[in-house]
């Protein structure tokens, strides 16, 4: 039986190694083979672990029944690598809830360190950006609710982080965020952007008023998901506008003090109902153009709340670390 977690309404698949080997798909024995040859098989692992089996789709639902895939771990004791397989069988760099995910996954397993940091190893075939992406995490509880800390380390900003081009530079709040011309033609409040890279690339776009923050149904709606395919993924799914390589897009609103409301269109899925690494991009967007300050952010997705922490060093962000608990589903 494929076991499936829930994080913040965010759900992965989590299988073992062996376990896709004994579904019939050849996966290479090291983790890094594994990425480089990806097309060979996270397809197949997609259809395998992630399709509705015929007749039990419900109606109105995701083509899928998760958001991805999880394969690992590759090794019996820490540091652990893994592969985050996306529904169209790419690999993504970083997953916070992902992560989160797997973690609750080892700890079940009991092979997560209970009180001490542990290195999860994100294998991956994206040419933008070094392979394997570490992430520590420990175990923590925050209000009576266990889960885990995930240090996601120092964001970088700007269009060069997030290898965009043909981006044009505009001021808000007296500071430099991007014009993204796509996005704007899809609607003229998207006209001021953050690009920001957390282990994987983030356009943020920020907006003033919550009636022009997308719904996920509205972004499943053919023309604006053809829109955002194009600008999110890359060749030859979508265009690779402005990212050749893709970016995760978000749209993000400040509610109140330390308080950011969030709509997510990942590279590689679409619209979901949260992302770690997209709540973690958002807060460091926030903090960039002045809307927060550091310490802890809240942002609000469809799928629940994040916290995140920010920590600054002489005026620049020197860690984010994101807060993510997880279940496994009946």
């Amino acid at each position: 039986m494929t076991p499936y977690y829930d994080a913040r309404g965010n759900i992965y698949a989590v299988m073992a190694p062996d376990a896709v080997r004994r579904g019939g798909i050849d996966l290479p024995e090291q983790a890094s083979l594994a990425a480089q040859t990806r097309a060979a098989w996270t397809v197949s692992a997609i259809e395998a672990f992630c399709d509705w089996a015929p007749g039990t789709q419900p109606p109105g639902s995701k083509d899928h029944r998760c958001d991805g895939l999880l394969v690992g771990p590759f090794q019996t004791s820490p540091p652990f690598d893994l592969l985050i397989v996306n529904t169209d069988g790419t690999l993504a760099e970083r997953s916070g809830n992902g992560l989160t995910i797997f973690s609750q996954a080892l700890s079940e397993q009991g092979l997560l360190p209970r009180d001490e940091v542990c290195l999860l190893r994100v294998h991956h075939d994206k040419t933008d950006a070094v392979s394997p992406v570490g992430t520590s995490v420990k175990p923590a509880e925050i209000e009576g609710v266990k889960g885990f800390w995930l240090d996601l380390g120092k964001p970088s900003f700007g269009p060069d982080a997030v290898g965009a081009k043909g981006v044009e530079s505009v001021l808000l709040n007296g500071r430099d965020v991007s014009h993204v011309q796509p996005l704007s033609a899809l609607d003229p409040a998207w006209s001021q952007s953050q690009f920001v890279r957390i282990g994987n690339p983030h356009c943020v776009t920020l907006v003033e008023s919550a009636d022009v923050l997308p719904s996920n149904e509205q972004m499943r709606e053919p023309r604006l998901s053809k829109g955002l395919t194009r600008i999110a993924y890359a060749m030859p799914t979508g265009a690779g506008e402005p990212c050749p390589a893709g970016v995760n897009l978000q749209w993000a609103m400040l509610e109140s003090e330390g308080r950011v409301v969030a709509r997510v269109f990942e590279r590689g899925e679409g619209p979901t109902a949260s992302s770690g690494t997209s709540a973690s991009a958002v807060a460091c967007a926030a903090w960039r153009v002045g809307w927060v300050t550091a310490g802890e952010v809240k942002v609000v997705m469809p799928g629940g709340a994040a916290p995140i922490l920010l920590e600054e060093l002489e005026g620049e962000l020197s860690q984010v670390r994101l807060f993510g608990t997880a279940r496994l589903m009946d």
